[in-house]
């Protein structure tokens, strides 16, 4: 996806993918900053560990409390600081700028996957881990109704629906499943990435009838059993493969500074992860 942006978008550039243990994130970020990288994605379970080791928050991860996008930027005499890729020569002082992407991908996929404005929607979020957090502070700002906070640990749960109280008190919260019907059910548990896995709804608290749409961020396989279900009850339907495009779209504008060819990365996505399909 990313590389085919780049060429989109005529850029001598390579992305490329990287594992790192979470306790050498640091030296990793640091590495990559002293190479001049032009910039890094991260996912789980880096994107909270990153909130302290990069020299710079952007508004968005502060908001919402996680780094997936890191930009180098390089220091210029008179003080000011540019993305790396305007530099013809590497900088001799280089900083990390850490920024987030999910949480508008989140609202961009619920609006054009399942034609849903989050403006006073009741809403069934499962799970309160990193993607959680940030799917349930985000909706919260967009005025959602309601929402019903679901964790395996509670506590992250109780930590999520504190936060909501004290920055959208108007935002009713919830650490129960819903006792009426909902008009979305989201899933941001990693319940469905095995067959195996078990339902990630305790159905004898909530039946999936009972909501007007599912959205699950996993994308593949490309149909969880929630999603199988939900469809074969009616019901509107989206995976995450529209949430993974649109924050790897904004990353890529953070980097170059282009508007990012969100169709030809569409399609390259598509192909990976699906062969075409």
């Amino acid at each position: 996806m990313q590389n085919a942006g780049i060429a989109a978008l005529g850029l001598n550039w390579c992305y490329l993918a990287f594992d790192v243990y979470p306790e050498r994130l640091r030296e990793a970020i640091d590495g990559a900053q002293a190479m001049h990288y032009l910039g890094l994605n991260l996912t789980v379970p880096h994107k909270l560990l990153a909130l302290d080791m990069v020299d710079l928050l952007d508004e968005s991860a502060r908001t919402w409390g996680a780094v997936n996008t890191i930009r180098f930027e390089g220091k210029h005499a008179d003080g000011r600081w540019t993305p790396l890729h305007q530099w013809p020569e590497a900088p001799l002082h280089v900083r990390s700028h850490g920024f987030n992407t999910d949480a508008d991908a989140i609202i961009r996929a619920l609006r054009e996957d399942l034609g849903l404005e989050p403006g006073g929607l009741r809403v069934l979020l499962l799970g309160a881990g990193g993607a959680g957090r940030t799917a349930a502070l985000k909706l919260a700002s967009e005025n959602i109704k309601e929402i019903f906070l679901i964790n395996r640990t509670r506590d992250k749960a109780v930590a999520v629906g504190n936060e909501i109280k004290s920055k959208w008190p108007s935002v009713k919260v919830s650490l129960e499943y819903p006792p009426g019907d909902v008009d979305l059910v989201l899933n941001a548990t990693s319940l469905g990435l095995k067959e195996a896995d078990p339902f990630p709804i305790e159905v004898t608290q909530f039946e999936i009838r009972r909501t007007k749409a599912v959205y699950d961020m996993i994308y593949r396989p490309a149909e969880t059993v929630l999603l199988k279900t939900a469809r074969q009850a009616g019901l509107r339907t989206a995976n995450g493969l529209g949430m993974l495009l649109y924050q790897g779209a904004k990353a890529l504008e953070i980097w170059s500074e282009q508007p990012a060819p969100v169709e030809v990365m569409r399609e390259a996505l598509l192909k990976n992860v699906y062969g075409g399909d």
